[in-house]
């Protein structure tokens, strides 16, 4: 199993979630990750309890490896900064 940090960007704020998991999970599955770390309070720095079960249904899903090789995954939104 792989590990990648997920970052999450949500209302112009953005924070780092370490994942235990697959990497290569389709987008689908980051999205529902992202709502159950973020209800939950995982993601320091950006909880929101009450988060709709569709609030990144619009959002896109970047995979990089990074050069130190790493893996990170960024929940988006289509714009820049969450605007």
């Amino acid at each position: 199993m792989n590990q990648a940090v997920l970052n999450i960007t949500y209302n112009g704020l953005s924070a780092d979630y370490p994942l235990d998991v697959d990497y290569q999970l389709n987008d689908r599955d980051v999205r529902r990750i992202a709502i159950e770390v973020v209800r939950s309070g995982g993601v320091r720095g950006l909880q929101v309890a009450h988060l709709r079960d569709n609030a990144f249904d619009d959002y896109v899903v970047d995979r990089f490896d990074t050069p130190q090789g790493g893996r990170r995954i960024y929940l988006r939104p289509k714009v820049p900064f969450g605007c």
